[in-house]
């Protein structure tokens, strides 16, 4: 069985922002010589996601404003930020679009449905970021 790890590294342009990381995710693949194996991609920051869904504004619209309603930002609004933060909201975000994914590899390639794709998921940023992927298999 083999094992590869690669970092996924960049900085945020927004606060909250959600990044197609699918090409970097294939590109690890391909460079693992993995066919046959397992891919987990994870957030390296308690205040980010990584999920899996579709390539639609509308859609990541959607999850920004569902997420804002859940867990609207703002100073006052958690105890956490008492702790001299301010992103008690995007801890919760976080939460709930989770903190990793993980994906079958068959054939050397993402073994998805035809909408599926990999995000890397921003609620506290503008800095620089990690992402991990650890692909294992034959």
């Amino acid at each position: 069985m083999k094992s590869y790890t690669e970092y996924l590294s960049f900085n945020t342009k927004h606060e909250r922002e959600f990044i197609n990381i699918t090409p970097q995710v294939i590109q690890a693949i391909t460079r693992s010589g993995v066919r046959e194996g397992l891919c987990l991609v994870n957030a390296m920051h308690i205040t980010a996601s990584v999920f899996i869904n579709d390539d639609e504004e509308g859609l990541h619209q959607d999850f920004s404003e569902w997420l804002e309603r859940l867990a609207p930002a703002g100073k006052d609004k958690y105890k956490h930020n008492q702790s001299g933060e301010n992103n008690g909201d995007a801890h919760l975000k976080r939460t709930v679009m989770g903190r990793e994914v993980v994906a079958g590899i068959t054939k050397g390639r993402l073994d998805f449905g035809p909408w599926e794709q990999i995000f890397y998921g921003e609620f506290d940023g503008r800095r620089p970021k990690r992402v991990l992927v650890k692909i294992i298999g034959e």
